[in-house]
Parts: structure tokens; C-alpha cells; sequence
């Protein structure tokens, strides 16, 4: 197992849970990403990418009130630009992670603003409480919000996006949920535990299909549809799931009227 399990780094703590990492943002008061923190969020999703052991992440903040304020402004003050070098993925790991095709769940218990929200739209399944909200602030000082101008468009309408990048207005959960951006929103004090509950599900289920589902996801997504078969046709990771033992088992299991027993081969 890497070291991972149970660490804490540049106000990053990280917890293994059989397949499951949780990484949390710990740095009071706002869980606000500094050049340390982003570079060893990067390094986490770096090493969970990495390791066959670790099949799903959550990602959260500590206390009641933020999930992240984003960009870490003492940081700023002391001469951090915004176009340093914030890790391989960008701001926060995952901006524009590599290969990265493992499902990752947020679990926002607070205001997730700036590269915050940015790093909850890296997220593939995002648990939100009720009084949590969302914000792209950069308008008002100036700065081009540019990984969530990028992903925001492709998560909710266009009108919706570009008012929300435009104004730096607040976004809150039940808005969130209507649009479909959240995917649960859930009590006060309930992300974590609902995000865990996910996991499981997820962690029990056929290794291969994940990194097919996002691969094919990912190459599809603004192609048409007949291409995207051609695409299908071509990956990889969708052959190996045609061509595995999973494949069988799961065909066996349901004539069996079983569990299938998954290897991931």
C-alpha cells in the first residue's frame, strides 16, 4: 500500500478504506489551495491513479462551512502567481489529470468557490449538502476562471454557464440539483457519509467497466454519434471488457442467480 493510508501533507490528509481513498481538505479556515497543497493534491491523484489496490476517491473538506475557497490569497500576497506550476494536472490535481480513470466522488459540505468549485467539477459523482453553494468569483477581480469556464459549459445550458461566469453570482444546492450538476443533495453534516455509501457501490462492482465508462465518455463527448461507435470500437479499455473473464462471469452469475465474483481480468 503507498503511503497514502492515514497521511497528512500541506494540509492534505488522506485515509485508505479498503479500495476507497479519502483525501481531505484541512486547512482552516477556509480549506483554501495553496501552492503546497495543490502540488500534493496532485501528487494523491497522481498515486491513487497508480495503484491497482485503490479502485475510488472521495474528495471533501474539513469543518462545516467550506469545502474550498479556492486560490489561497495569503499565498497570492506572498508572490504566488496564478500561472505557476500547480502540479501536472493544474490547480488542485485535477483540472487535467492524465489518464485518470477512476470514478471520484465529492462530497461537498460547504461553499466550494473559485478553484474550489473547480476542483469539485473534476469529480464524476458530486454529493452536496443543502446548504452548500457554489460560486465563480474570478469575474470581479479580474481573473479568468479558465478550468471552470471550460467544464461548467459542458455540465449545465450554455445560458446558464456563461450568466453563472459572468456575474460571479452564488449557485445554491437546490439550483445545483436542478440542473443537474449535483448529483445528490443531502442534510447538513450527511456528504461524507453518503459519498461513502456510493463508494461501496462502486468499490463492489466489475473493475474493468470504470476505466471504459470514462475513456469512452471522455473521447466521445463532443464527437457524433457514429463516430463515437468508431471510437468504441477502438479503445482499449472497451476491448479488454469485451474480451475478459468478467465478462463471462457476469453471464454465469445471473444464469446462477448469484453475485459475481469479479477479477478484474
Amino acid at each position: 500500500m503507498s503511503d497514502l493510508t492515514h497521511s497528512t501533507s500541506a494540509g492534505v490528509h488522506t485515509a485508505v478504506t479498503g479500495a476507497v481513498l479519502e483525501v481531505t481538505l484541512d486547512r482552516p479556515k477556509a480549506n483554501a489551495i495553496d501552492l503546497a497543497a495543490s502540488r500534493r493534491l496532485n501528487k494523491v491523484f497522481e498515486e491513487f491513479r497508480d495503484d491497482p489496490a485503490l479502485r475510488i476517491c472521495i474528495v471533501t473538506g474539513a469543518g462545516e462551512r467550506f469545502f474550498s475557497a479556492g486560490w489561497d490569497l495569503k499565498g497570492a500576497a506572498a508572490g504566488e502567481e496564478s500561472d505557476t506550476d500547480w502540479g501536472a494536472a493544474g490547480f488542485g490535481g485535477l483540472n487535467y489529470p492524465r489518464n485518470l480513470d477512476k470514478p471520484l466522488i465529492s462530497a461537498v459540505n460547504g461553499i466550494a468557490c473559485g478553484g474550489g468549485f473547480e476542483l469539485v467539477l473534476g469529480t464524476d459523482i458530486i454529493v452536496m449538502e443543502e446548504h452548500a453553494k457554489f460560486a465563480l468569483p474570478e469575474i470581479n477581480v479580474g481573473v479568468l476562471a479558465d478550468a471552470g469556464t471550460i467544464k461548467l459549459r459542458r455540465r449545465v445550458p450554455y445560458h446558464v454557464a456563461v450568466e453563472f461566469l459572468m456575474t460571479g453570482r452564488w449557485m445554491e444546492a437546490a439550483e445545483a440539483k436542478h440542473w443537474g450538476l449535483a448529483s445528490h443533495v443531502v442534510p447538513k453534516g450527511t456528504a461524507l457519509a453518503r459519498a461513502r455509501e456510493i463508494a461501496q457501490s462502486l468499490a463492489a462492482g466489475p473493475p474493468l467497466l470504470f476505466p471504459a465508462i470514462k475513456q469512452l465518455l471522455r473521447h466521445t463527448e463532443m464527437i457524433p454519434e457514429h463516430q463515437a461507435f468508431e471510437v468504441h470500437d477502438a479503445l482499449n479499455a472497451v476491448q479488454k471488457v469485451i474480451r475478459s473473464e468478467d465478462l463471462k462471469e457476469g453471464a454465469r452469475a445471473f444464469a446462477e442467480k448469484r453475485k459475481p465474483v469479479w477479477k478484474g481480468r
